[in-house]
């Protein structure tokens, strides 16, 4: 039974015992909601039947004329790579790119993603050089926009970032690699015993490109934090042999690798606390092996994200709007 189903039944129930009880006080106290939630639901279920009483979804409808995915992104990354720019000004190198719009086209695009006015793109333009080269002006790190969000096609940035699981009894620690491609937001996990040093990560990488291939996403360049595994000279030695960029976010600015934070939320309440009470793990490979089922099968492909960003997609869903490009590749 899904949140919605059981919304209906628990309305329907708050009704059906008020009249069980002939007391709609007692029926509203022992279900949990007040007496004008009551009154509102009863004449919506004798105007119009109990179905009326689903809770109705609150997606954004998809427009048969809505602006493609890519084109959203190429508008947004050379808005603010051109910030002091308008609509009208961006669109000689917005048709460069393949995006032929007009100027009011363009500006609700921006309008939209909150970028509509020049000093909103100049604040955008800021936190992108402070996550790329360290903050320029102190305002640069308050600003809400982190660079990871301007990768405008699959593989041109992936998150990277290391999370620790527990203890697992007879095995010690256990980390976890998380690789989050932040044009797409698909996932890319691999558990180790042991520390996370730079020559494991080193290691991931490999393995991240191997999957990603399978996508047949290419692997351009990575964003990080600070932590030793990540500054360490296996790493940065791995990324110049596999021609993949690396880009650092500033000290102490968790916000500008926002994608895995969000995602370290995630797995942690969606599965290794769920799987934890449901099964004694005596080695890495077992749990390894329910986690990677997990992301591939539905994180990936059926988990759909409400967020601003992903409006309700997979982020299978989300690749197959850039199979175009991938494909000539």
């Amino acid at each position: 039974m899904t949140v919605i189903d059981a919304t209906h039944q628990r309305r329907i129930r708050v009704l059906e015992l008020a009249a069980e009880l002939g007391n709609v006080s007692e029926a509203c106290r022992l279900i949990g909601v007040s007496r004008t939630r009551y009154y509102e639901w009863k004449a919506i279920a004798d105007q119009h039947g109990l179905d009326a009483l689903q809770r109705r979804s609150r997606r954004r409808p998809t427009q048969p004329n809505e602006t493609p995915t890519w084109q959203v992104e190429v508008i947004i990354a050379e808005s603010v790579s051109r910030a002091t720019l308008g609509p009208a000004q961006l669109l000689p190198f917005l048709e460069d790119r393949g995006v032929c719009l007009s100027a009011s086209g363009v500006y609700k695009v921006l309008r939209r993603n909150g970028l509509g006015r020049r000093r909103q793109r100049v604040a955008a333009l800021a936190a992108m050089t402070a996550a790329t080269g360290g903050p320029v002006t102190r305002e640069a790190l308050d600003g809400p926009f982190g660079f990871c969000h301007f990768a405008a096609r699959p593989g041109d940035l992936v998150a990277l970032d290391s999370f620790y699981v527990g203890k697992l009894k007879g095995v010690g620690k256990v980390w976890m690699f998380t690789a989050i491609d932040t044009a797409t937001r698909l996932a890319t996990l691999h558990l180790l015993a042991g520390e996370h040093t730079a020559e494991a990560a080193a290691a991931f990488l490999q393995l991240l490109r191997s999957r990603l291939i399978r996508h047949r996403v290419p692997l351009n360049g990575v964003l990080t934090d600070r932590g030793p595994e990540f500054t360490g000279k296996a790493f940065g030695k791995q990324c110049a042999a596999m021609g993949i960029t690396h880009t650092k976010t500033p000290p102490r600015s968790p916000n500008h690798n926002a994608v895995c934070e969000r995602f370290h939320s995630t797995v942690l309440h969606e599965f290794f606390r769920t799987a934890f009470h449901r099964q004694y793990f005596t080695s890495v490979r077992s749990l390894d092996r329910q986690l990677q089922t997990w992301v591939e099968e539905h994180y990936n492909a059926r988990r759909r994200n409400r967020g601003d960003f992903m409006a309700g997609r997979t982020p299978l869903e989300v690749l197959a709007t850039h199979r175009d490009w991938l494909d000539a590749q």
